[in-house]
């Protein structure tokens, strides 16, 4: 039997694939018996004794983790469920295509191999309780507080939003707009923090991300988003990642292929008139997802990238360990 510690569950998808296979899931479990036992003195008219004895035992199981693994062994006895681990460590299946046609889009895969959590929020949130301490050094000495020699100098208030001229909208602000200027060492300043934030919301789309990287050489990354309120997060984001880190360890992933990166990364040609002149809504629709296409392929948007894919997850877990023979002698 194993023992898994769930980040993620998406319970939803999970009932909705048990649905399919057994036809429903049970919520609760029910055991009743009853005897019952007449014994008739004299003329029923007159009278009648009734002895009823019975025993009635109730019983509700709560599923919680137990769903998941009842689909993962009613997808492994059906065959629909395929352990890609070995075969995605291994970078020729990957360069010769193979993995693909082994796990193509749409297919359910288990893989277990070293990954990191990720937020751009949680990341925008540390930067910019980073520039707090380092400006607070600042005003009391521990750090110099203004530029380097030969450096542009700074206002102080880069980063902050000018306020809107009458009749304006307010902008928008963005999560690195709570970054403050501040003069770091070795080149990490306010505006450098800021440009690396702008960088992650568009390589990464804010929200939990788990990246997999089966390949040693780290060639490969396996990519996949963590849909909110879907069990998973039990608590704030900063204790989510004071408990896991951000180093690399060992999950497991379970869900199904959702894309593999593209091949081609050259510039799509963005045309999508008609000869009279008229918007084909078609070509229109090909040329930006297109764009988008070789956008993701260079690594500038959340897609997948090749020769890695997007996995739509169902569920992600370590495996908890089991203390050998000898460690529990010793204890």
């Amino acid at each position: 039997m194993i023992l898994r510690e769930f980040l993620y569950v998406d319970t939803d998808k999970v009932r909705a694939m048990l649905a399919q296979l057994d036809g429903g899931v049970a919520e609760e479990e029910r055991e009743t018996s009853r005897d019952e036992k007449k014994n008739t003195i004299g003329p029923r008219s007159v009278a009648q004794h009734l002895q009823v004895t019975g025993s009635e035992r109730y019983t509700q199981k709560s599923l919680g983790d137990a769903i998941f693994p009842m689909l993962e062994d009613a997808l492994e006895t059906e065959s629909l469920l395929r352990d890609i681990s070995v075969e995605a460590a291994d970078i020729t299946q990957w360069t010769s295509g193979n993995l693909k046609e082994i796990a193509p889009p749409g297919s359910l895969v288990r893989i277990t191999a070293p990954g990191s959590l990720f937020d751009t929020r949680y990341a925008a949130g540390v930067f910019s309780g980073f520039a707090s301490v380092a400006t607070g050094l600042q005003g009391i000495g521990a750090l110099p507080s203004s530029a380097p020699t030969g450096s542009s100098p700074r206002t102080g208030k880069q980063g902050q939003q000018r306020p809107p001229k009458s009749g304006q909208m307010q902008p928008e602000r963005q999560l690195e707009d709570a970054i403050v200027d501040f003069y770091g060492m070795e080149g990490v300043d306010g505006a450098s923090l800021r440009s690396i934030i702008r960088m992650a919301r568009g390589i990464f789309a804010p929200g939990l991300h788990i990246n997999l990287s089966p390949v040693d050489s780290g060639e490969v990354l396996i990519g996949s988003r963590l849909q909110e309120g879907r069990q998973y997060l039990d608590t704030e984001a900063d204790i989510l990642f004071a408990r896991y880190g951000t180093s690399r360890q060992e999950w497991t992933l379970v869900g199904s292929v959702g894309s593999y990166g593209p091949e081609d990364t050259e510039l799509p040609d963005l045309a999508f008139t008609n000869p009279d002149g008229t918007v084909n809504r078609g070509q229109f629709a090909d040329s930006i997802n297109g764009l988008m296409k070789y956008l993701g392929g260079m690594g500038f948007i959340d897609l997948p990238q090749h020769p890695g894919f997007s996995l739509i997850p169902f569920a992600v877990y370590r495996s908890i360990p089991r203390l050998s023979s000898s460690i529990v002698r010793q204890q």
